[in-house]
C-alpha cells in the first residue's frame, strides 16, 4: 500500500474525492494510488492535515454556514473545535470549490436560503453568516445609485436576506452567532441600516451583541477592513473591546504570499511553470491594458483624484482584493523588473486571504475568473479564527450552562 493510499483511506476519501480535494486530476491520483508516481509534499501534507482534523475527537459545538462562499468562516470555527452541520451557498462555482475542500461532509450544500424550510435546518449552537454585502458596500451603493435602483433594506434582490437570517435565528435560537460584512455597513444610509440591524437583533430577537471593524493586515499583507457582529442568546459579558489584535505595522508583507520564482516552490501549472516555478506569462498585463491603466491614473491625478492602479512589491502591503479583480487586476499589480506588472495568481490570492497556509493546501478547481471572484468575496481566515478564539470562552460558558440545565431537567 502506498503512503498516499494509506492516508487517503484514513481520511475517508475515495480516489476521486482525494483528487478533487488536492486539486489534481483523478488520473493523477490513481497513479499515486498504484505507486506509478509520487505525490507532491503539499498533497501529503493536505491529507495528513485532514486525517488529523477528523481524528481530533468529538466536536465541541455545532454550527451552520450560511452564504458560505468557499468556507472562510467555517475554517475559522473548525479551528476551535466546531462541526459544520449545514451549509448554504447558491453560487454553483463556489459550491464546487467548497466541496473540493470539505469532501467529508455528511450533508449536501443547500442553494438559495429562501427555498429552505426553517425546520429543515438542523439545530445548532452557532450560526455563521457572511450575508451578501453588495447592498451595503460603497461600490454596490454607487452602482445602484447610478442605475437608479434601490439599495440597502429597500433592495428587493438582496436587502431582505438579512431578514431571512433573522427568521432562522428566531426559529432556532442558537446560543451565539457571528455575522460578517463590509465596513461600510455601519455608515450606510447615514447609519440607518445598521440601526435597523441592531434593532432586529437586540430588541426583536433579544440577543446581546457587540461588533468590531477589524483590519486583516495584522495577519496577512492586505488592507482589508470588515465588520464582525457577535451575538449571544444570554448576557454572558462578551465584548470585542479586550480582543487582542496584533500590531498591523508588524504584519507580514507580500513576500510571504508571492511565488518565489527561484526553485524553492515546485511548479504548479497553470499558475507557474518551468524548472524554478516562474509565474505564467498570462498574468502579465498586455501592453494595451497597462497603457490604459497608466492613462486612467494620470487623468484622475490631474483632477486631484486618488483613483488609479496599486503597484506593489514584496516589501509592501496590498490594497483590498475585490471580486472584480479578474477584470484588470488594477488594485493589486505586482512589479516585475524589466517587464510590465502582473496580476496575482489565484494561488497567491488563496494565500493572501489565508486559505492556503504552510499547514493547509486549498484546492482551486475553478477557472481563474471564478477563483478571483471567490477570493475577492471571501473573509480572511486568520481574522475569523482570531474572532472565534476570542468568542470561545463565552461559547464554552453557554454550552456548560446548557449541559447543567439538561441535567437538572432530567433529575
Amino acid at each position: 500500500m502506498t503512503s498516499f493510499s494509506e492516508l487517503r483511506q484514513k481520511a475517508g476519501l475515495s480516489v476521486a474525492e482525494a483528487a478533487l480535494h488536492t486539486g489534481f486530476s483523478e488520473r493523477t491520483a490513481y497513479r499515486w494510488e498504484t505507486g506509478d508516481a509520487e505525490p507532491r509534499k503539499a498533497v501529503i501534507d493536505t491529507l495528513q492535515h485532514l486525517v488529523k482534523t477528523r481524528s481530533s475527537g468529538p466536536a465541541q459545538f455545532t454550527f451552520i454556514d450560511l452564504f458560505a462562499g468557499i468556507g472562510g468562516l467555517r475554517l475559522g470555527f473548525e479551528a476551535i473545535g466546531g462541526q459544520c452541520v449545514f451549509t448554504c451557498e447558491r453560487d454553483k462555482y463556489s459550491q464546487q470549490t467548497y466541496k473540493a475542500n470539505f469532501p467529508g461532509d455528511d450533508h449536501d450544500i443547500t442553494g438559495d436560503i429562501n427555498d429552505v424550510e426553517l425546520g429543515e435546518i438542523p439545530q445548532h449552537d452557532v450560526l455563521l453568516a457572511g450575508f451578501p454585502c453588495q447592498p451595503f458596500s460603497i461600490a454596490g451603493v454607487s452602482k445602484k445609485n447610478a442605475l437608479g435602483r434601490k439599495h440597502g433594506f429597500a433592495c428587493d434582490a438582496q436587502g431582505t436576506l438579512f431578514f431571512r437570517l433573522a427568521e432562522i435565528i428566531r426559529h432556532h435560537r442558537p446560543k451565539a452567532f457571528l455575522l460578517e460584512n463590509v465596513k461600510n455597513l455601519v455608515s450606510h444610509d447615514k447609519g440607518k441600516t445598521f440601526h435597523v440591524i441592531r434593532e432586529v437583533l437586540e430588541e426583536e430577537l433579544g440577543y446581546h451583541i457587540d461588533w468590531r471593524v477589524i483590519d486583516a493586515k495584522s495577519w496577512v499583507p492586505q488592507h482589508r477592513e470588515r465588520i464582525f457582529i457577535a451575538g449571544f442568546r444570554e448576557d454572558c459579558g462578551f465584548s470585542f473591546e479586550d480582543m487582542v489584535v496584533p500590531d498591523p505595522v508588524r504584519g507580514p508583507k507580500l513576500e510571504a504570499i508571492l511565488h518565489p520564482e527561484d526553485g524553492q516552490e515546485a511548479p504548479e501549472p497553470p499558475y507557474t511553470g518551468g524548472n524554478i516555478g516562474t509565474v505564467s506569462e498570462k498574468y502579465t498585463l498586455t501592453p494595451k491594458l497597462w497603457q490604459y491603466l497608466q492613462d486612467y491614473a494620470a487623468k484622475h491625478k490631474a483632477k486631484g483624484n486618488g483613483f488609479g492602479f496599486g503597484l506593489v512589491g514584496p516589501e509592501d502591503t496590498a490594497r483590498t482584493l475585490s471580486a472584480r479583480y479578474f477584470k484588470d487586476g488594477s488594485e493589486i499589480l505586482v512589479r516585475q523588473d524589466g517587464n510590465r506588472p502582473r496580476r496575482l495568481t489565484p494561488r497567491e490570492c488563496a494565500r493572501l486571504m489565508g486559505f492556503e497556509t504552510e499547514e493547509r493546501h486549498f484546492a482551486i478547481p475553478v477557472s481563474d475568473t471564478q477563483a478571483y471572484r471567490q477570493f475577492g468575496n471571501a473573509v480572511v481566515v486568520q481574522v475569523v479564527e482570531a474572532v472565534a478564539r476570542h468568542m470561545q470562552p463565552w461559547l464554552a460558558v453557554c454550552l456548560q450552562d446548557q449541559a447543567h440545565s439538561a441535567i437538572a431537567e432530567s433529575a
